[in-house]
């Protein structure tokens, strides 16, 4: 694995990896936080148009991902703000018609399209430099962002109602979020792909919340777990020859069964030492 350093690709993984772990640490506290999993996963699939765009117009399919992830990201925050339509009925219509699309342009580009895999499954170890340069640029706009408005995105995310009766631009920030959320699927589709980043969005932040309850201390320890996935997952993916992504994921979802296992057990615990001292 020492070896395998020395490789650029390698390099490019692992940085890579701890990129998106930022962006997947901060979002993925929001996206648990306000229980819009669901959304996330939508959004993420209807970015597959974007990929198929940028196959068939020969440019970068990460850009294409970007602006189809952000256009069905807005399309999800005003349906589900300002209609009275089923919200899960128009995830499920976008979630679609993002795939559908990007299949037919990918079916209408010329040439081998041997790359198409990773956008589905995930390839850390074929992310370019371009894209590194993309996710540095994305990760430094989520946490302005974020920074920025942490006490606005904190309010809506517990309280919106109250949020609304002290002034506070519910609708923009929740519209602001969901284009935060596009940019983060955007980026973890090279890690983990589109059928497996809900996971490595939502688990990290699940594991964190078990154990802290404050949102910064959530936020960080999510950062460090979606580290920890990443590089342990990439590691254990080039030992035994397993695709990055998958191994990537299960890693955390090994972590977070045990987690709960261990959560479990010390609430018994403590649900039987009151007991006793009641007794």
């Amino acid at each position: 694995m020492l070896e395998a350093l020395e490789q650029e690709f390698m390099q490019n993984a692992l940085l890579a990896g701890l990129l998106v772990s930022i962006a997947s640490g901060i979002i993925g506290t929001f996206v648990v936080g306000n229980r819009i999993v669901f959304i996330a996963g939508g959004i993420a699939h209807a970015a597959y148009g974007g990929v198929g765009l940028g196959f068939f117009f020969r440019f970068n399919p990460v850009l294409g991902a970007i602006a189809f992830s952000v256009a069905a990201a807005t399309g999800m925050g005003w349906v589900q703000r300002k209609t009275q339509l089923r919200e899960d009925t128009v995830i499920g219509m976008l979630w679609s018609i993002g795939m559908a699309i990007g299949v037919i342009f990918i079916d209408l580009s010329e040439g081998y399209k041997a790359d198409l895999t990773s956008y589905l499954f995930g390839c850390i170890l074929a992310v370019p430099r371009l894209d590194l340069w993309l996710m540095w640029l994305l990760d430094i706009t989520i946490v302005l962002l974020v920074v920025a408005f942490y006490k606005e995105l904190l309010a809506i995310s517990f309280d919106d109602t109250f949020a609304t009766v002290r002034n506070v631009p519910v609708d923009t920030l929740y519209l602001m979020l969901m284009v935060i959320i596009a940019l983060t699927t955007a980026m973890l589709m090279r890690v983990a792909g589109v059928i497996l980043l809900i996971a490595l969005l939502s688990m990290p932040a699940a594991i964190a919340n078990l154990y802290v309850k404050d949102m910064k201390k959530t936020i960080l320890l999510a950062i460090g777990l979606c580290m920890v996935f990443t590089t342990v997952g990439l590691a254990l993916s080039y030992i035994l020859n397993f695709t990055s992504g998958a191994t990537i994921v299960l890693c955390a979802a090994v972590t977070y069964l045990i987690s709960l296992a261990i959560d479990a057990w010390r609430k018994s615990r403590h649900q039987r030492n009151r007991t006793f001292e009641e007794a």
